[in-house]
């Protein structure tokens, strides 16, 4: 479990106004100074755990975790996040059905992959100046969007979001589909709309990025785990081909 000092270093423990409180995050507040709620550190870093194990597990199976924040404080720590542990992210403005519609998002994806063989392929060198540059500005505008999502091929097993307000078409539409969500709730975000809550400064970087650096490493020793069980079948199924193969050779002498 995660030292309470490092989170009280980070500021994790500073919510928003009281004024702006959500009642549900009251089992998550630890007091009120000077008008602003005071986040109880124990249970960030009960949560925390909890949530470092589910995410574990979730990596150890080889399904993908979705990480979301599109906020300016939080949008590169991310994007840094999930590409430490090659995982899709979105940090720039959510695309409506990326999750409920994913078929269409796909084909745009695949779009984008057109565009590039028609780039590669020589044909795009024949077309005029004016076509060029749209299909280049559709390109960029495509990459821009979806460029981090681009090796997703079917639905996410989690998201992981930074401030719940801010991504609540998220929220909805992973909740439709039943897909599992990990998310840093500040004191004015209701924490029952996700699965796994962590309470805790959803603005300061400083914040952001211990609480992100901490579930990294819980997906990271998934990745692991699963790298290691994946060698270990592989060397076992060879083992058992070479036994195979020795009593054969047996049998024919």
């Amino acid at each position: 479990m995660i030292d309470v000092k490092k989170l009280l270093d980070a500021g994790v423990h500073y919510g928003h106004l009281t004024r702006k409180w959500n009642p549900n995050m009251s089992p998550y507040i630890f007091m009120e100074r000077n008008g602003i709620h005071i986040i109880d550190l124990h249970k960030t870093a009960s949560k925390l755990d909890e949530a470092s194990k589910a995410l574990k597990k979730i990596a150890s199976s080889g399904r993908k975790i979705m990480y979301v924040a599109t906020k300016k404080q939080a949008k590169d720590i991310v994007a840094n996040a999930a590409k430490e542990v090659n995982m899709p992210y979105i940090t720039e403005r959510w695309p409506g059905g990326m999750l409920t519609n994913f078929v269409t998002i796909r084909k745009a994806v695949k779009k984008m992959t057109s565009i590039d063989k028609l780039m590669s392929d020589g044909t795009f060198s024949v077309l005029s100046k004016r076509e060029r540059l749209q299909i280049e500005r559709q390109r960029s505008k495509l990459d821009k969007m979806l460029g981090s999502i681009s090796d997703m091929t079917r639905l996410p097993g989690a998201l992981m979001i930074v401030d719940i307000k801010r991504e609540s078409i998220a929220v909805l539409e992973a909740k439709k589909l039943g897909i599992p969500i990990f998310a840093i709730v500040d004191t004015n975000s209701d924490p029952d709309l996700v699965d796994f809550p962590i309470p805790g400064n959803d603005d300061a970087s400083k914040s952001i990025s211990l609480l992100l650096d901490h579930l990294n490493l819980a997906v990271k020793d998934g990745l692991t785990e699963r790298k290691k069980d994946r060698e270990d079948k592989k060397s076992s199924s060879k083992d058992e081909k070479d036994s195979k193969e020795s009593s054969n050779v047996k049998m024919n002498n």
